[in-house]
């Protein structure tokens, strides 16, 4: 086979390539792959479903003990729909990408409420629910239905871009079109779907990693053009990278002398959306002028951390303030004249916080 047939381009496939990659990726998946992990060895579609979901952005360690959490309290889709929306956030809190767990939730209901509980069982009908994508529709189709069908997440893009040496930019949404097709072509018969989907998968999480990747033991080494040239890393090639930023926020820690803490709803868009959490203002100035005169000149910085997203660090910044009874009564911090409530710490741990906040509280009543 010619470096040539490897490239990009609009021939299909070179057959011995299309034959090989997806035979010797299953044997090694049943040899070598993992095979451990909760959400494997089922064709349960809700639980493949809710650990795509969970993995999306976040690593295996950290899905764990969430996934365990969330089969416990919710077995099942009905029990998830039935929840309320607080119930669901609380369990998720911590994990992060918090509209995941919005989408989770509505998902769970529209299953419920248009299929009778029952998942769809192709990829198509299946990208028709919230947060539902095409590589996690076709994750769940190809695990649980074994249809013929190609995912594409970070892991795999790199897989196949370095087996096929695609050059092309995944910047660019005609190129990124272009390698789910090549995805499609290496499909294996559909009764080898969910170990095909499992071996490229742990593949590209274990053996082709995006720095050093271990091509001496490779399954797929003889395959991979990527290796023949030298220059694995090379693949895959995206040009437009995000920037990170930064941003400052206080936060304005606000304590009853029961103990009870000031929470708010956070909008549903924008950072936390829909969460609860401490009043956030843009600067030290603006939250000094929302508190009382008595108040204000009682506020206390505490200690300031870095909270690292993605793409952004969150310089947190808490203040503070402790209200007595008789303050309460002319202090802005009461139900009725901001959207919020007073929470007890019986109360607060259940709700959905974002992290940094629930670390807050939780250093403040230890």
């Amino acid at each position: 086979m010619t470096q040539a047939s490897h490239t990009a381009g609009p021939a299909t496939l070179a057959d011995d390539l299309t034959l090989r990659f997806a035979t010797d990726l299953v044997a090694w998946q049943k040899q070598h792959g993992r095979s451990t992990l909760p959400w494997q060895n089922t064709r349960d579609p809700y639980r493949v479903w809710l650990s795509e979901i969970m993995l999306q952005q976040t690593q295996v360690s950290t899905v764990l003990d969430y996934y365990a959490r969330f089969l416990q309290r919710f077995p099942d889709v009905r029990a998830l729909a039935a929840a309320e929306l607080d119930e669901v956030l609380g369990l998720w809190s911590g994990l992060g990408y918090y509209s995941r767990a919005r989408n989770l939730h509505r998902c769970a209901q529209q299953v419920v409420s248009d299929h009778g509980g029952e998942f769809p069982a192709t990829a198509l009908s299946l990208q028709t629910l919230p947060g539902i994508g095409r590589s996690t529709a076709a994750a769940v189709a190809s695990f649980c239905f074994s249809e013929r069908v190609a995912i594409l997440d970070g892991n795999v893009k790199r897989v196949l871009t370095r087996v096929l040496a695609y050059s092309a930019d995944l910047s660019q949404a005609a190129a990124e079109r272009a390698l789910w097709d090549k995805a499609g072509e290496l499909l294996p018969a559909a009764q080898d779907m969910p170990a095909y989907t499992q071996g490229v998968m742990d593949l590209g999480a274990s053996i082709c990693a995006t720095r050093q990747p271990q091509c001496l033991i490779c399954p797929v080494q003889a395959l991979c053009a990527a290796h023949h040239q030298g220059q694995p890393e090379k693949y895959p090639v995206k040009t437009r990278k995000l920037k990170r930023s930064a941003q400052a926020l206080w936060l304005l820690q606000a304590q009853r002398a029961d103990g009870a803490v000031w929470l708010e709803r956070r909008p549903a868009s924008g950072i936390w959306g829909g969460l609860y959490c401490l009043p956030v203002f843009d600067s030290e100035e603006a939250l000094a002028r929302a508190m009382p005169a008595a108040v204000r000149a009682r506020l206390m910085p505490g200690s300031s951390f870095v909270h690292v997203l993605t793409h952004k660090d969150l310089h947190i910044k808490p203040m503070n303030a402790a209200f007595s009874a008789r303050q309460l009564m002319s202090a802005e911090l009461r139900e009725g004249t901001r959207a919020g409530a007073w929470f007890t710490a019986s109360a607060w741990p259940a709700l959905g916080l974002p992290a940094p906040v629930r670390k807050l509280l939780e250093a403040a009543g230890s």
